[in-house]
Order: structure tokens, then sequence, then C-alpha cells
């Protein structure tokens, strides 16, 4: 659970670090994916591209770096 303590009645920058712990805590985009059924096929095919995507990206980091 997130929880933010609003130090000095300071609820704006209460907010910020909530929006932030939120953000970097990916709760919204899981509650968008379980906000509808995927199909176990759909979610297999996303898994293997999202794969692919880092397996490239990592290459050319590592092409780089030499």
């Amino acid at each position: 659970m997130i929880e933010v303590k609003v130090k000095k009645g300071n609820v704006e920058r209460a907010l910020r670090e909530l929006k932030r712990k939120v953000k970097d805590s990916k709760l919204m985009v899981e509650l968008s994916e379980r906000s509808y059924y995927t199909k176990p096929s759909v979610a297999k095919r996303r898994k293997n591209l999202n794969a692919k995507l880092r397996n490239r990206v990592e290459s050319r980091k590592s092409e780089n770096n030499h």
C-alpha cells in the first residue's frame, strides 16, 4: 500500500509525492490492463513482443558500449 504523510500542512507536496509513487509503482498500468479481459494467446503474444523489443534494446546498448 502506498502511503504519503502530510508534513506541516503542505498538501500540494504530499500530492506530488503520491503521484510520483503511483507512477513509479506502475499501479495505473496494472489497473488499466485488468479493466478488461485479455485472451491468453494475446497476453502470450504481447509478452513475446516485449521480450524481443527488450533484447533488441539491450543488444544496441551493448554494441554502443564496445
